[in-house]
């Protein structure tokens, strides 16, 4: 899978704050409503929201209202993403490492003969 650096980088720069990282964490336990999401955070309503718009821009979340209540909900897509970026380049990495650890047991073996 080819992943273009438009499609990630909303997604990395969403889950690079503090605060909308636990935004995501508190909904990994299921739906909940903007101010049961403000409650722990010490700021104001509008500069939460912002942190809420932020994560629904990069498509992390999706918002609904029901009223006068706004509840939030994660999206699966982007984290299936992320997780299919990072085992790629786990894969990658641990091909290189793999190498690397070979040429030094080889290099090992030249000095000890």
């Amino acid at each position: 899978m080819d992943y273009h650096s438009e499609t990630l980088t909303p997604i990395f720069q969403a889950l690079a704050d503090p605060t909308r990282r636990a935004v995501i964490g508190r909904l990994g336990q299921g739906p909940a409503s903007i101010s049961d999401l403000a409650q722990p955070f010490d700021m104001a309503l509008p500069s939460f929201m912002k942190h809420i718009r932020f994560l629904e821009e990069s498509g992390l979340i999706n918002t609904h209202k029901h009223g006068r209540i706004r509840t939030c909900t994660l999206e699966r897509k982007p984290f299936q993403m992320v997780e299919a970026w990072l085992a790629q380049q786990r894969a990658l990495w641990e091909g290189r490492t793999d190498r690397l650890e070979q040429f030094v047991l080889a290099q090992h073996a030249k000095e000890t003969e």
